[in-house]
């Protein structure tokens, strides 16, 4: 487990020292200067940041216990939902980064690969209650926390597929014509990683927009990231350390950026 750690540390400090500052410096495309000093580093809250924030919070104080089912990472074992909440929501400030991404390309076809507890679920179907939002957990009692999420909050525009994403994802893919924003937080090793980016490039448009999270969680999805970007079929990526998007429209100029976030 310390190795583990020192070697984040190292991937961090790595990013840290190679990757370009905050506020756009040394980033020349007009493209890629708005979208890293309009969308991921604008600050000013959305009315609906306090609203998932209370269900974040509500998560955090449920003391509850259910059965995982993971199949990314292990065996089914019982975990309470605070500890979930604790250990598996992405944080606010990168979950509203997020919402900020489907917001700039007015995404109305959205998938999402790994729910957990539905907090960056709900950041999503905050974005537009016209936005079509389809979301893939493989442990139906993480699942059905999600979906009571989302009632609760009066969601009606997001689709939970429960089972196996190996299994599920040619199903949920058929669900949607295109795809305008795909969210990739599900198994974080290499080969399942470059399978499901595969096979949603068939949806892809010039407006799309995927990101995958923990790009630099280990060297093997490091390896993922560097063969997802140098895709034919990517323009455009950049890479915020803990998370990395891409972009395909072919107007762009072929350019991969490392940004500090």
């Amino acid at each position: 487990m310390r190795n583990s750690r020192l070697s984040y540390i190292k991937r961090f400090v790595r990013h840290w020292l190679t990757a370009k500052p905050k506020g756009g410096f040394g980033v020349h495309s007009p493209f890629a200067f708005h979208f890293i000093t309009n969308v991921i580093e604008e600050k000013l809250p959305y009315y609906c940041f306090s609203v998932v924030e209370r269900y974040r919070r509500s998560l955090l104080r449920d003391k509850q216990t259910i059965d995982v089912t993971d199949y990314g990472t292990g065996p089914s074992c019982p975990k309470r939902i605070c500890d979930i909440a604790s250990n598996s929501l992405k944080r606010a400030s990168l979950a509203q980064v997020i919402f900020r991404i489907a917001i700039s390309n007015r995404s109305k076809e959205i998938l999402e690969l790994g729910t957990s507890l539905g907090i960056t679920t709900l950041y999503l179907a905050k974005t537009d209650s016209k936005a079509h939002i389809t979301t893939l957990e493989g442990c139906p009692n993480t699942a059905a926390v999600a979906r009571n999420l989302m009632d609760n909050a009066g969601v009606r525009n997001v689709d939970i597929v429960i089972g196996d994403i190996n299994k599920t994802l040619d199903g949920a893919l058929s669900r949607h014509q295109k795809l305008d924003l795909a969210f990739f937080d599900a198994n974080h090793r290499k080969e399942p990683t470059i399978i499901y980016f595969e096979k949603c490039l068939p949806k892809v448009s010039d407006n799309s927009i995927f990101i995958f999270d923990d790009i630099h969680h280990s060297a093997e999805m490091e390896e993922a990231w560097d063969e997802i970007k140098k895709h034919p079929a990517v323009r455009v990526s950049m890479d915020f350390f803990h998370f990395g998007v891409i972009f395909f429209n072919e107007a762009l100029q072929t350019e991969h950026y490392k940004i500090r976030l």
